[in-house]
């Protein structure tokens, strides 16, 4: 598939993953000028007609989704035998990734993921799509931290292949549901209780059922209660490792109503996780208590209306301090009126000059020269100056009585911050850092180098301890690893084409255009020529063009290949390989039982070899 530009338009560059139903290739798309990532379906499904039609129907169901947390889909379409999904590609690693490299991750970030993965499931689950195969390798993650769940289309199209091909579940039994497991039928709760066992292993740093083989794990998923959580991890807090185990429940209907429900819960167990965090507790988030009932005292006796008969009866308090209170705060009301609007009395108006940008100082002067009164407030500001006048009010242009009060807001400079040395930190972190100090992201440069990891920080400008202005940017140097090796390359003329591969790999090359040309002095398949030529200097990687002489009419050799499937397995995956001056290819692949047998037609141009493998085991080889 290397080099191959499929519906004329997306050339696929290299291999960057795959599963047991497709390859993932990333691709550069010639028309709008972008890197893609391509799915290509496996051979072994593309003759189901039944399949290929889910299979298209369900891909363009899920490019109508559009959310942040999910990968986009662009296209989908087919190259003669090749089914293929185009999407968009994601710079940056998988979250298996990050939980086989730093697990058990944090809390907070494993609830956040959690969160993200969930509000991706919510915009699906309301657009009638279910994922069918939430999982690690699946969930990935941007260089800027941004969650992207991928596999939406195919996930529901493979639902019974995925039944009855053994090699093509073994990636997701760890995380399907029972009811998937029994191969009964599924729905969103199926989602939920991938994402609890997603969860679960975030924490924990292993999945929650494993066994020698994916019938025996999914029996567990079908027969066994998980281990709680907090018996590995004890930091785990009882509200979190009860949201776990509620979306992994056996049965669906014991598990969240819907995912929706499911998200309520994770932010509430964020609030929790913030809360413990600072060791406080919010005013009006008081916690659930017990309280003793309430009771109001009981009102006090009433005096008797006169105690002495022959006495007068006791006057009531006066009420006279409520009448001075309020003519003081009518003085000073009066007063303060007095003081920022100017003088009541006065007919002399005058109109707010403009200060705004001036130095205290002169603005002060300016106002005061109108007759008008001047009150500084200082705040932080990172594009004005310190000193100088960021806003005021009344505003310029405003006509007021004399001696009113204009406020002026004035900059105290940019608000400093320390910058963090993120020195040797990985890019992600280092961004964060960088971020949760109040500074931005300045110019990044890539280089290469031994000392430091791949997406590493080598290093930084300014460097610490400086003190600089919030939003100040900070530019970083980024490793790329250790620099390409550089190969003198062989002589490959006079070698036969289908010998060179092996050479190619072990010299970290790769094999780039095959030209047939009609040749004198060298027999069909060998190779004439080559580009870049003998003895030239390359680095790891290079794409080595080759020119081949032409195959000759009538040199095509035939012959059948008959097989009786050995006892063993009930099944067993049979390939037949043919290799010839073309190169190598399968061209026979299927699951079959123990005593099928299989005829098959092979040809071949020149010196054909021809090769029989029983579950990946050679278990014939012919020359022709």
């Amino acid at each position: 598939m290397i080099n191959r530009t499929l519906d004329n338009r997306y050339t696929i560059l290299e291999r960057i993953g795959g599963g047991g139903m497709a390859d993932v290739y990333r691709a550069h798309d010639k028309l709008l000028d972008r890197s893609v990532a391509v799915k290509v379906l496996r051979s072994q499904f593309t003759n189901d007609e039944d399949f290929v039609t889910r299979f298209r129907r369900e891909a363009q169901a899920a490019a109508k989704l559009s959310h942040p947390n999910i990968v986009n889909i662009y296209d989908v379409g087919k190259d003669e035998d090749v089914y293929y999904i185009v999407m968009e590609y994601i710079s940056g690693e998988t979250l298996k990734d990050r939980i086989q490299r730093e697990a058990p991750l944090p809390l907070e970030v494993a609830v956040s993921i959690a969160m993200e993965i969930a509000e991706a499931l919510e915009h699906a689950h309301q657009s009638g799509l279910i994922h069918c195969d939430i999982k690690p390798h699946n969930i990935l993650m941007t260089r800027t931290g941004r969650i992207k769940v991928t596999d939406f289309g195919i996930a529901r199209a493979v639902t019974s292949a995925t039944m009855t091909q053994t090699g093509t579940i073994i990636g997701s039994v760890h995380y399907f549901s029972p009811e998937q497991a029994r191969g009964a039928v599924i729905g969103a709760k199926s989602d939920i209780y991938s994402l609890g066992v997603v969860l679960y292993e975030m924490l924990t740093g292993k999945v929650p059922f494993s066994g020698e083989t994916p019938i025996s794990i999914a029996l567990k998923h079908l027969q066994e209660e998980p281990e709680p959580p907090r018996a590995i991890n004890p930091g785990i807090p009882p509200l979190i490792e009860a949201i776990i185990l509620k979306a992994m429940a056996k049965e669906p209907v014991a598990r969240f109503e819907s995912i929706s429900e499911m998200i309520g819960d994770l932010k509430l167990a964020q609030n929790f996780l913030r809360d413990d965090h600072t060791r406080r507790i919010a005013r009006e988030d008081f916690p659930t208590q017990v309280l003793p009932q309430i009771n109001q005292p009981p009102a006090p006796p009433q005096r008797p209306a006169a105690t002495h008969p022959s006495g007068p009866s006791e006057p009531k308090k006066s009420n006279a301090w409520l009448w001075v209170l309020a003519v003081l705060l009518l003085f000073g009301f009066a007063l303060g009126a007095f003081l920022a609007f100017g003088k009541f009395w006065s007919l002399n108006e005058v109109i707010v000059p403009n200060v705004v940008g001036k130095q205290v100082d002169i603005a002060r002067d300016i106002l005061q020269d109108k007759n008008l009164r001047v009150s500084v407030v200082e705040n932080f500001h990172n594009k004005v100056a310190a000193g100088y006048v960021i806003s005021q009010n009344p505003e310029a242009g405003a006509t007021v009585k004399e001696q009113r009060t204009v406020t002026l807001v004035v900059s105290k400079g940019g608000e400093i911050t320390v910058v963090p040395d993120v020195r040797g930190l990985n890019r992600r972190d280092a961004e964060l850092q960088i971020k949760n100090a109040g500074l931005v992201l300045g110019r990044v440069d890539e280089q290469f180098t031994n000392d430091v990891p791949a997406d590493s920080v080598i290093n930084q400008n300014p460097r610490p301890p400086a003190q600089v202005s919030k939003g100040t940017a900070i530019d970083l140097t980024i490793s790329k690893g250790p620099a390409p090796k550089k190969i003198s390359l062989p002589d490959f003329r006079g070698t036969p084409l289908s010998t060179v591969a092996a050479q190619l790999e072990s010299l970290k090359l790769k094999q780039g255009n095959v030209t047939e040309t009609p040749s004198d002095k060298f027999p069909p398949g060998i190779i004439t020529g080559q580009n870049p030529p003998p003895a030239t200097e390359v680095v790891e990687g290079t794409a080595i063009d080759f020119t081949v002489a032409q195959n000759q009419t009538g040199a095509v050799k035939r012959a059948s290949v008959q097989i009786t499937v050995p006892e063993g397995p009930i099944r067993q995956a049979v390939q037949i390989v043919v290799t010839d001056i073309n190169g190598r290819r399968v061209v026979y692949d299927e699951v079959r039982k123990p005593g099928d047998k299989i005829e098959k037609k092979v040809e071949g141009v020149g010196q054909v070899r021809v090769q029989v493998y029983i579950n990946g085991v050679l278990l014939q080889e012919q020359t022709l």
